[in-house]
């Protein structure tokens, strides 16, 4: 996975270099670093996000629950003698309060959440902004899976994203969209071991996403069609949203 997130000409784990710098550029327009001057990346990864950030002139502190990727992070902005604060840590369990005046959720993570999961997240998204802070993030709508049926396909790797070594791969796409809810299933078999990987993923509507913000104490400012500011469309695959602490 750390390998995958590294690759810049890859959307998988992370999306594409030229994508995250554009994104970047954009949320420091609606967010802006002397309003906005402290960041927290949710969900950092290797810090790719969080290093445009530290660049753009933010005070950053990154969280995740890989220590392989925050190795990874630490080891890089100290060896460009960046200032970011890495932690390993659960993003369902961080209780910072008024810390940040800005928090970030990318690559629509919010939808593999279950409904309470997603409920605790922005509770303490909420705790931990500032008054009048910012909240974006990014999901996918269910325009997402419209062509997509359910199936179930084989595929063999000698080596890959789920592997080192060869193993086969037995992905299923299983639809509940009276749920708005798809699970992605991929069941790996190597020579020594067999793992079942559950990707579970709810695709909202602007009103849903509205709601939910509302409850756990959000307003929203604007729905954006991507994090890197495209116009919204109503046959739009991704909704980002701006949010803001009331």
């Amino acid at each position: 996975m750390l390998k995958a997130h590294l690759n810049p000409t890859l959307d998988s784990t992370t999306r594409n270099i030229s994508f995250v710098q554009a994104s970047v550029r954009w949320i420091a327009t609606v967010a802006p670093q002397a309003h906005y001057p402290s960041v927290l990346d949710l969900g950092c990864g290797p810090g790719i996000y969080t290093s445009l950030f530290d660049d753009a002139g933010y005070e950053v502190t990154s969280i995740d629950l890989s220590p392989r990727s925050i190795d990874y992070a630490r080891d890089a902005a100290l060896s460009a003698q960046k200032k970011i604060s890495y932690q390993v840590a659960d993003y369902l369990a961080m209780d910072y309060a008024n810390q940040f005046d800005l928090a970030t959720l990318i690559y629509c993570d919010f939808g593999v959440l279950s409904p309470q999961s997603r409920a605790q997240l922005l509770k303490n998204s909420h705790k931990a902004l500032r008054p009048n802070g910012c909240l974006i993030f990014d999901v996918f709508t269910p325009m997402q899976y419209t062509d997509q049926i359910e199936c179930a396909n084989w595929i063999y790797e000698n080596e890959g994203f789920w592997s080192a070594s060869p193993y086969l791969c037995l992905h299923s796409l299983y639809r509940y969209d009276e749920q708005s809810t798809y699970l992605n299933q991929h069941i790996i078999i190597s020579q020594d071991d067999l793992n079942c990987y559950n990707i579970w993923e709810h695709t909202f509507t602007p009103s849903e996403l509205a709601a939910d913000l509302n409850d756990a104490g959000f307003a929203v400012k604007e729905f954006y069609r991507d994090v890197a500011g495209a116009e919204y469309r109503a046959d739009t695959t991704q909704i980002c949203v701006v949010a803001e602490k009331k």
